[in-house]
């Protein structure tokens, strides 16, 4: 999420990242019996053995799991859910009231394009609402339970709840369509965590063990004009000290930075890392997880 957000601002990610998600649900899950995940994979799940309106569940559901959060996330949490446990069920309902102005048959699409299609709207509206440390309500309650107390990123999380979800559509739908179910649970948790790292700059952290260190550090340094860190270091072999030099550079950097190093020290070991938030002098803008 990003580093400072205003007030203002995590109100207009709220709102929009719930139209996004409940627009996918009522005009994509529901209509196609996506078991989806979240609280509409379990309303769609459960619907051939209790026979209640999906909408209803949802919205019962939503409200459920706001008090779960509140406990055991805390009051600052709560506050941040209360609006998305207000306005979601709101326009789930006014969505899927929408759908019923449209002939029959409008809504219904091919499984798979209409999974694929709501996992990345129900992704970029839950990133976008994660960004705030908010919350849509319902299941996604659960997932950042997961994130807090197992240390799990949120598309990870987001994606194990779902996947959990889905399995309990295999028993009222059967194989075919638990796997159309997990092609959106896929899709949502991969767009969550773009949505997430959105405006961060791509960026390697390379670490670079060599005799010729010095003229590595220098021309990193000069050429590239990027700053380096010297860590100390042991080798494991002889027992011999060593400078370890640490650079992070920007993704388009790294041929560049391959073939100085090459050109110097063609021997030398390096070891390179995707850095998924960086921020500071050299780098414009990042999130801070």
């Amino acid at each position: 999420m990003e580093k400072k957000v205003s007030p203002v601002k995590q109100l207009i990610y709220i709102v929009i990242g719930n139209i996004i998600l409940a627009a996918s649900v009522a005009y994509l899950v529901l209509p196609n019996n996506i078991l989806s995940g979240g609280v509409a994979g379990v309303a769609v799940a459960l619907q051939p053995v209790f026979p209640i309106d999906p909408v209803w569940v949802i919205d019962g559901l939503t409200i459920g799991f706001f008090v779960v959060g509140a406990i055991f996330l805390g009051k600052r949490f709560a506050l941040k859910t209360i609006l998305s446990s207000i306005i979601y069920p709101m326009l789930i309902t006014l969505f899927s009231w929408t759908v019923t102005l449209f002939p029959a048959g409008t809504f219904a699409l091919d499984p798979i394009i209409a999974s694929g299609f709501a996992g990345v709207g129900m992704g970029v509206g839950l990133g976008l609402v994660f960004r705030v440390d908010a919350s849509t309500g319902g299941m996604d309650i659960l997932a950042l339970l997961v994130h807090k107390y197992l240390k799990l990123n949120e598309g990870k999380s987001v994606m194990i709840i779902d996947i959990l979800t889905v399995l309990l559509g295999l028993y009222t739908y059967g194989l075919q369509d638990a796997l159309v179910g997990v092609l959106s649970v896929v899709v949502s948790g991969v767009m969550i965590n773009r949505m997430i790292m959105l405006g961060s700059q791509a960026a390697m952290n390379v670490m670079i063990i060599s005799d010729q260190w010095s003229a590595i550090r220098h021309e990193l340094m000069e050429a590239l004009d990027r700053g380096v860190t010297l860590l100390e270091a042991k080798g494991g072999y002889k027992e011999e000290f060593r400078p370890v030099v640490m650079c992070v550079i920007m993704q388009q950097q790294y041929p560049e930075l391959e073939r100085l190093v090459n050109a110097i020290d063609p021997h030398a070991f390096m070891i390179v890392n995707n850095v998924h938030s960086v921020h500071g002098e050299g780098f414009s803008r990042g999130l801070v997880q």
